[in-house]
């Protein structure tokens, strides 16, 4: 399955963009980043039906890494072939945004900047991936 990160925003050089990719080249799946212009630009075409649609958005889900990680293996499992997040512009998603997403994810009541959101869901997702392998990188507990 593809984990897919579209985000607004150019990330550059930056100490954010070493960590997105210091942790997207350690997980196993395939990975992709687009990156959309703060405003305007559109997201990529649509994800297909075999594919989920994921909002990092302050009114999502808190989950714990585990629960994260059974949730992409329960997805990859029924066949899908792209979970794309998306990290929205400064103002977050529009309501009609939220109501089409698949699923809504937050990392906490806290506000985050976007790099970090970026830099955090890429540690995540590594994370998500090392949980469904059995690699002893996280522990819980």
């Amino acid at each position: 399955m593809l984990l897919h990160i579209v985000a607004r925003g150019r990330i550059g050089r930056s100490p954010e963009s070493e960590l997105v990719d210091r942790y997207l080249k350690r997980i196993a799946w395939p990975t992709r980043i687009s990156e959309l212009p703060d405003r305007g630009g559109r997201e990529p075409e649509r994800p297909a039906a075999h594919a989920r649609r994921i909002l990092l958005d302050e009114k999502g889900e808190v989950l714990g890494s585990t629960t994260f990680a059974e949730r992409l293996g329960r997805w990859r499992d029924d066949g899908v072939r792209e979970a794309r997040f998306l990290i929205g512009a400064a103002d977050g998603f529009s309501d009609a945004d939220r109501a089409e997403a698949d699923m809504l994810l937050s990392f906490g009541r806290a506000t985050w900047p976007h790099l970090l959101a970026r830099a955090m869901l890429a540690e995540q997702l590594f994370r998500a991936t090392s949980i469904l392998a059995n690699h002893p990188y996280h522990r819980e507990g």
